[in-house]
């Protein structure tokens, strides 16, 4: 009986040294994806993490898999490969300045060391060849890169506001978008790195998590509280085993998280809203609406920032379709 106490408290406590590990790397992670245009130094990001920064590569290396300076130079390439596709009136070398590349000569190393081409070829035809593993698509894949073809979009105003409604040409789904501002927003989050589209338990397992944490400090009885997924990586350019998106609900600013809950605040600003009725297997559907149905045909382009979804509705009912909202952060083209 004594043992088995002992062990008992001994797992609970690798549990939770475990979290803090989480909890402390993830607030880097919070960090760098928001000022990829700084230095990012070793000190200045094992302090964040309350590491010694003579340990601290070792320290993030074990917990994510992946170098501190491979973690943040992948970031900024993507983020930089992104841009240069949906920013296709900003100077290649304001991208990579802005992604956090001392020069464009460094910049173009390093682009065309990852993607095998030049960032001005990427910008023109590269991406659409580009897939994850490093080789070129096959030509009959279809790509991403025929921006509306599949697509009816039609403004129109109601109410004294501009409304988009977006058709998919086969007739399988409908969405109306419009473009609102919004206030910041502070949530609680549980991270999950690694492969999660089509695999809607990784989100149940998330969002059960997040809530028996939640539930206890009284946070599920708000009367605003709003249920978030948060996206941070373009799936057709990061690998999937490296995908990174939180699980998070809506808190007052004041409050305290500990373990593997993070808090982080989502900017305010100009967002671009789908509204969707959606079913496990019609996102990707819902996201391609957005990007190439309706955002060419805006004058709107993407602002820096992590689009997220919102539940308005249960999503544990059982029905088959679920109320979905996508938001995208926009400026004008």
């Amino acid at each position: 009986m004594y043992n088995t106490s002992v062990m008992g408290e001994q797992n609970a406590n690798r549990h939770y040294l475990l979290e803090e590990y989480r909890s402390r790397i993830n607030r880097v992670m919070d960090y760098a994806e928001s000022n990829l245009e700084s230095d990012l130094t070793l000190k200045e990001l094992a302090d964040i993490a309350g590491f010694s920064p003579f340990h601290f590569h070792r320290v993030f290396s074990g917990v994510v898999g992946e170098t501190l300076y491979g973690f943040i130079q992948r970031i900024r390439l993507e983020k930089a490969a992104t841009k240069l596709v949906q920013n296709p009136k900003k100077s290649i070398t304001q991208i990579g300045l802005e992604c956090g590349f001392a020069s464009s000569s460094a910049f173009a190393r390093a682009f065309k060391e990852k993607y095998g081409c030049s960032a001005s070829e990427w910008r023109f035809s590269g991406y659409k060849q580009y897939s994850k593993n490093g080789t070129t698509k096959s030509k009959n894949k279809q790509s991403s890169g025929n921006i509306g073809t599949a697509f009816d979009v039609s403004p129109s105003y109601t109410q004294n506001k501009l409304i988009w409604r977006v058709d998919m040409k086969d007739g399988t789904m409908k969405t109306d978008v419009e473009v609102k501002e919004m206030p910041e927003m502070t949530v609680a989050y549980i991270r999950h790195i690694g492969p999660y589209q089509t695999n809607p338990e990784v989100f149940r397992d998330l969002f059960n998590r997040l809530m028996t944490w939640a539930g206890p400090r009284g946070l599920m009885a708000q009367s605003d509280l709003k249920v978030i997924s948060m996206y941070y990586d373009d799936p057709e350019i990061t690998d999937d085993t490296k995908l990174r998106v939180d699980a998070c609900i809506t808190i007052p600013k004041d409050t305290k998280v500990d373990g593997e809950v993070g808090k982080t605040t989502i900017p305010a600003g100009k967002y671009a809203i789908g509204h969707f009725e959606l079913g496990t297997t019609e996102y990707q559907n819902a996201w391609n609406a957005m990007y190439s149905g309706w955002l060419p045909e805006s004058g709107y382009q993407p602002a820096d920032g992590p689009c997220y979804e919102l539940y308005p509705g249960n999503m544990e009912d059982p029905a088959e379709k679920h109320k979905v909202d996508i938001y995208i952060p926009v400026k004008p083209l």
